[in-house]
C-alpha cells in the first residue's frame, strides 16, 4: 500500500494516475488540489476521467469518502467539471 492508497477513495488505479502526474504523497495532492489534479490527469489520458474521479480526489484531500462531500462542494465541483467538458 502506498501513501496515496491509504487515503480515502484512492485505489490502485487512481494512485497510478496520480503518480503519472508526479503526485506521490497526500501533501502533494493537497497542495495541487482536486481541480488541478483532474486537469493534469485528463491532459495525460482523459479516458476514465469523470465527475466521480473528481469527487474522489476532493474527498481524499478532505479525508472523507466522496459521498460525504457537502452538497455545496459537489455542486461546485460539478460546475467546474462541466466547464472543462465544454471546452
Amino acid at each position: 500500500m502506498t501513501q496515496l492508497t491509504s487515503m480515502p477513495n484512492i485505489g490502485s488505479t487512481l494512485s497510478v494516475k496520480l503518480e503519472k502526474i508526479g503526485v506521490t504523497s497526500k501533501e502533494m495532492l493537497e497542495d495541487l488540489g482536486s481541480e488541478n489534479a483532474i486537469i493534469r490527469i485528463a491532459t495525460l489520458d482523459n479516458r476514465g476521467v469523470c465527475i466521480n474521479m473528481l469527487y474522489a480526489l476532493e474527498g481524499a484531500i478532505q479525508g472523507i469518502r466522496w459521498n460525504s462531500l457537502s452538497s455545496e462542494r459537489k455542486a461546485e465541483l460539478l460546475d467546474f467539471f462541466n466547464s472543462l467538458s465544454s471546452k
